[in-house]
Parts: C-alpha cells; sequence; structure tokens
C-alpha cells in the first residue's frame, strides 16, 4: 500500500490514526477535514494533521453541498427515522464517502480509512458507500481493526511520537456535529431511565427558561424552504438563522431509543432546532397542496427514504430511484407556513399557498357553502355497496335479536359486551 486517505477530525483518535496507520502499513497518510457546519471544524486541524505526519492535509468547506444536495432531499422526502431522528449524522456520511473517493482518486490512493468503531452505524454507512463510488478502494478502520488504544495510551502514543494533540477535557459523551443536528449519547444516557443532565445538550436552553413565543413565516418553492419573515436566504444561512433562533426557545430537543443498523438498540440524544421547524412546516405545506393519495403515498417513501439513508444506502439504486419520485412529487409543494415557536414546540399557526387544494367554499358550514349536501346520498349508496353485497352474502356482521345482539363474526365474539340494558327514557 502506497497511500491512504483518512477522514480526520483533528481530534485525539484521527491525530494518533495518522501515526498508526504509517508505521502500520508504511504508506503515506493524506487526511480529509470537511467542514459540514455546526462546530464540526476544529481550528488548526491542518496544522494539526502535518504535526502528526501527514503528508498532505485537504480542508473542504462541503456546507453548502451538504444542505443543497442531502438536507434539503431529506426534507422534502420527510425522511426521520423512526419518527424522531433527523438522520443529521446518517446524512453526512455519503458525501464524506464521497469526499474521501474524490480525494482518493486524485492522489492515486490504495485506500480510505475512517475513525469508526466496529459497534456503530458509521462504519457501515463509510464502508458501503466507498465501495459503492469506487470498489477498488479498499477501507481501513484503525479503531476496528487493531489500534484499540484507551484514552490514556492514545496521549502517551501521542506524545512519544511528538503529535500535536488537542488538550481538552475528556468528555463523558459521544457526540457528532453538523449544522443539521447534534449527537449525543454515551455515559449517563446509557441507562434509559435517567433524564439527559443539561450538560447533554449544548444548541438549546431548556424549555421552560425559553423567550417568549414568536411567529415565523418560512417560504417554501418546490418543497425546499426559500426564506423566513419573507428575507430570501441562501440555504446554509437559512439553516443556521433556524438553529439559533430555534435553539433559544428550546426547539429541537429529541430523546429517542433508536434501533441501530448493527441490531442493538441505543440512548440517543439530539438536538436539531432547523430540522424539527423545517420538517414540521414542510408537512404542514403538504397537506395544503398535496392529494390525499399522494399523502398516504409519500409516508411510505418518507419512511423508506428514512430507513435506506439510516442503513447506509444513499447510493443505492431504489434511494436514487425514490429521489426521483420525491422530487416530482414536491413540484407543486410552494408557498408560506407559520410557525410559533413556544418553549420547546414548533407548532403550526397557519400555512397558505396559491396551489393549495383547499376550497373553503366547499369546506364551510356557513353561508356560502357550495357543497351539494344531496350528492352524498348517491355517493354513499355506491361507497356502501361492496359491504351490503358482503353482509347479504356472507351475513351481517351483527344480528338484532329482541333486545340482544348476536356476534356473528368470530373475532367480535370475543369482545366484551358494551351495551347494557336500559329502560327507555320517556321523551
Amino acid at each position: 500500500m502506497n497511500k491512504v486517505v483518512l477522514a480526520y477530525s483533528g481530534g485525539l483518535d484521527t491525530s494518533v490514526a495518522v501515526a498508526w496507520l504509517k508505521e502500520q502499513y508504511g504508506a503515506q497518510v493524506v487526511t480529509l477535514t470537511v467542514d459540514l457546519g455546526g462546530g464540526s471544524i476544529r481550528e488548526g486541524v491542518e496544522r494539526r494533521a502535518m504535526s502528526a505526519g501527514a503528508s498532505k492535509a485537504y480542508v473542504v468547506d462541503a456546507r453548502e453541498t451538504f444542505v443543497s444536495q442531502y438536507v434539503w432531499r431529506a426534507l422534502q422526502a420527510g425522511a426521520v427515522y423512526q419518527g424522531a431522528y433527523p438522520l443529521a449524522t446518517a446524512l453526512a456520511r455519503p458525501l464524506l464517502a464521497q469526499l474521501l473517493v474524490e480525494v482518493a482518486q486524485k492522489e492515486g490512493a490504495d485506500a480510505v480509512a475512517h475513525g469508526c468503531t466496529g459497534k456503530g452505524n458509521d462504519q457501515v454507512r463509510f464502508d458501503v458507500a466507498v465501495h459503492a463510488l469506487d470498489p477498488g478502494l479498499e477501507v481501513i478502520a484503525p479503531m476496528r481493526v487493531g489500534m484499540g488504544l484507551t484514552r490514556d495510551q492514545e496521549i502517551d502514543y501521542a506524545n512519544q511520537r511528538g503529535i500535536e494533540i488537542p488538550i481538552t477535557k475528556a468528555s463523558p459523551y459521544s457526540i457528532d456535529v453538523n449544522l443539521w443536528g447534534r449527537s449525543c449519547e454515551t455515559g449517563v444516557l446509557e441507562d434509559p431511565w435517567v433524564t439527559p443532565p443539561a450538560d447533554a445538550y449544548e444548541w438549546t436552553v431548556a424549555p421552560a427558561d425559553a423567550l417568549d413565543p414568536v411567529d415565523i413565516v418560512i417560504g417554501f418553492e418546490g418543497g425546499i424552504p426559500v426564506s423566513i419573515d419573507g428575507e430570501r436566504l441562501e440555504s446554509v444561512e437559512l439553516v443556521q438563522r433556524l438553529h439559533d433562533l430555534g435553539g433559544r426557545h428550546g426547539v429541537g430537543r429529541i430523546d429517542h431509543i433508536e434501533d441501530r443498523l448493527v441490531g442493538i438498540k441505543s440512548r440517543e440524544v439530539y438536538e436539531a432546532p432547523a430540522a424539527v421547524i423545517l420538517h414540521t412546516a414542510h408537512h404542514a405545506l403538504e397537506g395544503l397542496v398535496l392529494s390525499k393519495e399522494q399523502l398516504r403515498f409519500n409516508h411510505l417513501v418518507g419512511n423508506e427514504m428514512a430507513q435506506l439513508i439510516y442503513d447506509g444506502l444513499w447510493f443505492s439504486a431504489l434511494s436514487r430511484d425514490l429521489r426521483t419520485y420525491v422530487m416530482s412529487s414536491q413540484r407543486v409543494v410552494s408557498g408560506d407556513v407559520r410557525i410559533r415557536l413556544d418553549h420547546g414546540q414548533a407548532i403550526v399557526a397557519g400555512r397558505r399557498s396559491p396551489l393549495s387544494l383547499y376550497d373553503k367554499s366547499l369546506a364551510t358550514y356557513d353561508e356560502g357553502d357550495a357543497f351539494d349536501h344531496a350528492s352524498a346520498v348517491g355517493f354513499i349508496e355506491i361507497f356502501g355497496l361492496p359491504l351490503r353485497v358482503e353482509a347479504a352474502r356472507h351475513g351481517a356482521v351483527g344480528k338484532h335479536h329482541g333486545a340482544a345482539w348476536t356476534w356473528t363474526d368470530p373475532l367480535l365474539a370475543e369482545l366484551p359486551a358494551t351495551v347494557t340494558e336500559q329502560e327507555p327514557v320517556a321523551g
């Protein structure tokens, strides 16, 4: 092996991994650090990589690509894993894998490497995505194939080799951040009965301590948010603005028991202010402009997309095909949604769209009602026809014998009685 490209965060693990890869494989190590926002990039990361022994250090600002090509696609699909997790970390991995492959091909590298352990989801996401993009590249995970040092051993290893490492207080948690969300696990959070302590959160105030409620209006075009309170914003700035605003109002805290890809349940605490606000608003707008059939099917597609993203299958054929459908379904998802940020909640307060399928003249019960009530008789006649035929041929579900009901359905026969005999009340 001549050269390996390492996904480099600038932390202790990956700094030590630079030297370890050189020693174990006798290869040049090129590092790649990607800025995905949210504080994901450390100060002086390029200098630290070189001090650890890297032959070259790439630092790439991929925030706009991350939001426009990954985050917005998941938002349009309504992809939220198990109804709770907005997939912040999972969405970043295919982009990181893509950039690793691009640098590896540019540098003529034989392999790429990452700092994932053998117990989490990310190892699968990196390995699968890299091999989908370039099956000829080898994938090395030092934490999984032998490096396996304790924190103190890593510090000693770095000091012995003159590697510059960040001198910080060891966090009791394992944390990953990008612009779309922050994940926090391990430590006391491994007991699902324990309330997450205050230090598990960094981006959001406690809901009880939040600012007074405020309304904001989010504008969408084709299922993509483009403005806040009428001000058009670029993608990264829009997410950042909602991130800051939501955090001040305590919006975006998620405490989730999650089914990991590797087959275990894990307690995860997330902060995702912008994601929670935008998913809430997007879902509300879809309800206004999409048909009943589209909404039903989109729910299935959103769940499938969430599973594919979570499992690291962004580059699979099914994922690509579903994203094409989603983009088509979103062509009419344009309009405004008013969201109230109120002590930890993002509440839909109003929605409007020039493409709305809501017709007040049909919905109202007041003066101006344009709905033909008489037509309901014929509709019910046709709609109920299959059930009447079934009852005539197979027997009615319930038959009335005097004062008692006899249930002919064997499943219903097991139900307890819910109607008690009473004397009729004189009118």
